[in-house]
């Protein structure tokens, strides 16, 4: 019964995901989003562990004091802001690497979804702010993302999602074209 929950909980983010990559032209990774979770090293722990009111991958560290599950996962997405740390040329110390804007926005929509799965009836637009200001001190994140991410959360909670989404078309996109579909004639 929990295989069937937990995929329930992931087809259900993927599709707000989609839906908010989509309003903001970002289609490409609407549809690959989060495609590791259905490898078995993701998904078997996610059943195991599944709650459906957190990610499974805290349980799991939890019970073994890491996550093989995420270990995983975030060596495999682009819009988890762990994907860019590296060591940095300046100081030689673990250090945010500047994100791609396109993966930023993804990490943006990936927060409001996630919000939105674990939280349902009680998600308002200021919820995936209040989750980030309650662990932002622990995140190694370059200064620009940080800023874009920031900018962003606070558009959300204080003008809504329409606007946010509409801001990252124009200003941060410049009109959502980011991705290119090319058709060949036969």
């Amino acid at each position: 019964m929990k295989a069937l929950q937990h995929l329930k909980t992931i087809l259900h983010h993927k599709n707000l995901v989609r839906k908010g990559c989509f309003k903001v032209g970002l289609y490409r990774q609407g549809i690959m989003h989060d495609w590791s979770k259905y490898t078995p090293t993701e998904f078997l722990v996610g059943c195991k562990y599944f709650q459906g009111t957190k990610s499974p991958n805290n349980a799991e560290r939890l019970d073994k004091g890491y996550s093989s599950a995420w270990l995983h996962h975030k060596g495999r997405n682009k819009h988890h802001l762990e994907y860019w740390i590296d060591y940095s040329d300046k100081n030689g110390y673990m250090s945010g690497m500047r994100m791609p804007k396109k993966y930023v926005v993804e990490m943006f929509i990936d927060r409001i979804s996630a919000s939105k799965n674990y939280q349902k009836d009680k998600y308002t637009d200021k919820s995936p702010l209040a989750y980030y200001e309650n662990g932002k001190d622990r995140y190694i994140m370059h200064e620009d993302t940080r800023k874009l991410l920031e900018k962003l959360l606070h558009i959300l909670a204080e003008k809504g999602e329409n606007a946010v989404f509409y801001y990252i078309r124009k200003k941060v996109l410049k009109n959502g074209k980011t991705e290119r579909f090319h058709y060949v004639k036969r």
